[in-house]
């Protein structure tokens, strides 16, 4: 059962994620998350040049027009206009090409950072153990890797571009005004205080409130994510009110959050507006009372004009800007957060390869536990001989899958070894010792993709004629040649369109084109048909011959035949034996074997 599912219809909702304190924006934060720009600063170099190429003909174009105004047109001067007007076209020529250069070479560098960031991310999840993803789920992943890394992106690609841009274009603005004329540029920028006041307002509220919409995106995807995938089981129960009632509920709370975001941008803008029109106002009167008296000339109040007018857009910008800096300090957080997970599992500096896996398994007082106060093995102590077929029965929640999960290495056991050929697993390689070691699961999964491909997914090397000599010994060849498109039939999401013991025969085609060394069945006929499950067997016995297999089983009747057989209570081995010499200790298996077959 997932996360999502525990506690109830509340239970669910809870289990998404909970609301983090508020806190500033973390500028940490967002210098590690520089560090995916760094490949492309030569780009990115790039970008900024024609960004300050662009500021300056939007610098230059005002001046330029003052000129026209005092120099050319209140003189009469006709040719010198034609210059100004030949110079400022070819300004505005200039900006725009510089401006669609840059614009282009910021698009490019964003996609190949997005690329990079969920590349980044999706290798650093494969890498991360079973234990991760007992308390994860899948909705609020995907949220990371879609959501959060699209608004880090935006801020890494065009945000520093804007930044660096905008700030250019706030310090040439001054730095003309206050040339052409002081007084009056001080007199402009009288609003600034207020400016100021206005900012700090905003960004107090923003940091808390742009946090929140990224857990509530990730919240209603983790909802979507499971609804979607259990839609079968929520209308076998008719519960679709249920679980719409759910989601609107999910969806009201991700809609109040991304509302209270923007209601605090459009205030804000406005604000920015406002002083805006002051500053103008500001120029204006002064200015027309100043040039009445001959103090100023009308070329420099038409220029102040339209320069006050372009210093309050960068800010705008900017605080447009600033609002991305929060969502993707709120979304980096959770995302360095995921990469700064180290993973449980992994190789030894000095890890071994091994090459060639012969078969020999023993656990030494392995003892191993899920949670801290509740031991699922408990000192176990046992050897498996190469070419040895060993069967593991006993109650559910006696440790028996558990075995198989610590065999493979996808947890690490507390206390005691397990090793393999007298190697303790935790000194070999994770990719040498599983892709010698043959798991069929209980629970068969394909992907979405062809037969043939859901074969060779064992090994991706492997020819059209391989794939069908493992379907042969798997005794799957059957009913896959008589499907319509035989080996290239599409298998649909959740493989609906076969049946499960179809799929338990593909799984075991698959296991077959690997030729294992070491054969680990997790109750691979359980939930099967009787004729289903005599095709496996048949399989089986042909996969197990000559290699060490270790049988995990429920149905007891299947393991008649084992060298051995272990019998597990509580983490511990109780019996050991084969199936005559148990029944006749009259033991937990003879219990257990018993009541089966009085149920059968």
């Amino acid at each position: 059962m997932s996360a999502g599912m525990r506690g109830g219809p509340q239970g669910m909702l809870r289990a998404y994620g909970t609301t983090e304190e508020a806190s500033g924006l973390n500028w940490r934060v967002l210098v590690r998350l520089f560090d995916f720009v760094r490949p492309y600063r030569r780009a990115l170099l790039g970008a900024l040049a024609l960004m300050a190429v662009t500021s300056a003909a939007q610098l230059v174009g005002p001046y330029l027009v003052r000129s026209a105004i005092d120099d050319h047109i209140h003189g009469g001067n006709l040719r010198g206009l034609d210059l100004v007007c030949a110079a400022l076209l070819a300004t505005y020529m200039v900006g725009a090409f510089a401006s669609a250069r840059q614009e282009l070479l910021v698009g490019r560098m964003g996609q190949a950072v997005l690329r990079d960031m969920r590349s980044h991310l999706f290798e650093h999840m494969q890498r991360l153990p079973f234990s991760f993803y007992d308390r994860e789920d899948a909705g609020r992943l995907i949220s990371y890797v879609v959501n959060d890394v699209a608004v880090i992106n935006e801020l890494l690609a065009s945000g520093i571009v804007t930044l660096i841009g905008d700030s250019l274009m706030l310090v040439g603005i001054v730095g003309i005004m206050l040339a052409m004329n002081v007084r009056l540029a001080l007199l402009s920028f009288s609003v600034l205080p207020l400016m100021v006041l206005l900012t700090w307002w905003f960004s107090h509220r923003a940091a808390r409130i742009y946090r929140l919409t990224r857990q509530k995106i990730g919240v209603m995807i983790g909802r979507l994510a499971e609804d979607l995938s259990t839609v079968r089981v929520i209308k076998a129960f008719a519960e679709e009110d249920r679980a719409l009632k759910q989601f609107e509920t999910t969806n009201r709370e991700n809609r109040d959050a991304n509302v209270a975001a923007i209601a605090l941008a459009f205030a804000f803008r406005p604000g920015v507006d406002l002083l805006a029109a002051a500053a103008s106002l500001v120029v204006l009167w002064f200015g027309g009372l100043w040039s009445a008296a001959g103090l100023v000339s009308v070329g420099t109040i038409v220029a102040f004009l339209t320069y006050v007018t372009r210093f309050f857009q960068p800010i705008q910008e900017l605080s447009q800007l600033f609002t991305t800096v929060q969502s993707a300090a709120a979304g980096g957080e959770r995302i360095l957060r995921l990469l700064d997970t180290e993973p449980a599992i992994k190789d030894a500096p000095d890890a071994i390869e091994l090459e060639t896996l012969h078969g020999e398994v023993e656990f030494h007082d392995a003892t191993f536990a899920y949670d801290a106060d509740d031991l699922v093995l408990d000192g176990l102590n046992l050897r498996i001989a190469p070419g040895e077929k060993v069967a593991i029965v006993g109650p559910t929640g006696a440790g028996k899958s558990t075995i198989a999960k610590l065999l493979a290495r996808h947890y690490d056991l507390q206390e005691g070894a397990i090793t393999v050929d007298g190697h303790d697993v935790r000194a070999l390689k994770l990719s040498s010792l599983r892709r010698q070691l043959g798991v069929v699961p209980q629970e068969p999964f394909l992907f979405a993709a062809s037969i043939a491909d859901n074969i060779r997914y064992g090994d991706l090397n492997a020819s059209d004629e391989e794939v069908r000599q493992a379907a042969e010994m798997a005794r799957a060849a059957n009913f896959i040649e008589a499907l319509p498109d035989g080996y290239q039939t599409w298998v649909q999401e959740g493989a609906v369109n076969l049946s499960l013991g179809q799929r338990q025969l593909v799984c075991l085609a698959r296991v077959m084109l690997t030729r294992p060394a070491l054969i680990v069945l997790d109750e691979a006929t359980s939930s099967v048909d009787t004729q289903t499950e005599r095709l496996i067997q048949e399989a089986l016995q042909e996969l197990m011959t000559g290699r060490t297999s270790i049988i995990i089983a429920h149905r007891l009747a299947t393991v008649r035949e084992v060298d051995r057989i272990i019998a597990l209570e509580n983490g511990r081995i109780v019996e050991m034996g084969s199936h005559q010499e148990l029944l006749a200790k009259d033991g937990l298996y003879s219990r257990l074997y018993h009541t089966q077959m009085a149920l059968a």
